[in-house]
């Protein structure tokens, strides 16, 4: 523990003056790339298990996963627009029936999205060096679902499937001026997807919406 005390306050200490000395960066474009945590929430899942003839309808629980990116855009002063490219994914960890009949632990599967985005952002301009801004987007992203086992199931109760549906995200962040060309970034977004569909030429047709919340921290460099 004291370590990490005095870890921290050497950080501080070398940062503070840096802060200090900032200040804003001036309109132009730029170019970011962030890393951070995805957490996606619970989802619903429907679809219909050939194997057995019937249809499900399940509830999924995640692990957290990655969310890692890159933007690319132009900043007009009080207002911004940027591209983006991101991938962000959770691990699949319960499924559960949602009549509560059952219930899978130590579930082995992920879901994925490769997300483009069109993102514009206000950026609410002070004296100081710290930027608070909030905005958001739309775009597609090209979703992922991998086999998916459940403990005494031979079988994948998911099946390995591709498809591309319409996205969403909203959030805010701190931009922080190191100087007139470089600047941290803590950001926030809620992101969402339309319903996709997995599996329409299997054996198992599955349909569910893929929704996260998404903390990162990047460097944006200015041009």
């Amino acid at each position: 523990m004291k370590r990490h005390v005095i870890i921290l306050a050497a950080i501080v200490t070398l940062v503070t003056p840096a802060l200090c000395t900032a200040t804003p960066p001036r309109p132009g474009p730029y170019v970011s790339g962030f890393i951070g945590v995805s957490v996606p929430q619970n989802t619903n899942v429907t679809g219909y298990d050939y194997y057995v003839g019937k249809s499900f309808n399940e509830r999924v629980e995640f692990d957290p996963g990655i969310n890692i990116g890159g933007t690319g855009g132009f900043d007009y002063g009080y207002f911004r627009l940027e591209g983006e490219l991101s991938y962000k994914h959770g691990e699949i960890a319960t499924i559960s029936d949602q009549a509560g009949s059952y219930r899978y632990r130590n579930a082995d599967g992920t879901l994925g999205a490769f997300a483009v985005m069109f993102n514009a952002f206000f950026d609410l301009r002070n004296p100081s060096p710290v930027t608070p801004y909030l905005g958001g987007g739309i775009g597609f992203a090209a979703m992922h679902l991998s086999d998916t086992f459940v403990p005494g199931e031979p079988l994948p109760i998911y099946q390995e499937d591709d498809d591309s549906v319409f996205a969403y995200q909203a959030g805010a962040g701190l931009e922080v001026a190191l100087n007139h060309n470089l600047s941290l970034d803590f950001s926030y977004r809620y992101f969402a997807t339309t319903k996709a569909r997995f599996g329409t030429n299997r054996d198992v047709d599955t349909e569910l919406k893929f929704k996260s919340h998404n903390a990162a921290v990047g460097l944006r460099v200015k041009f």
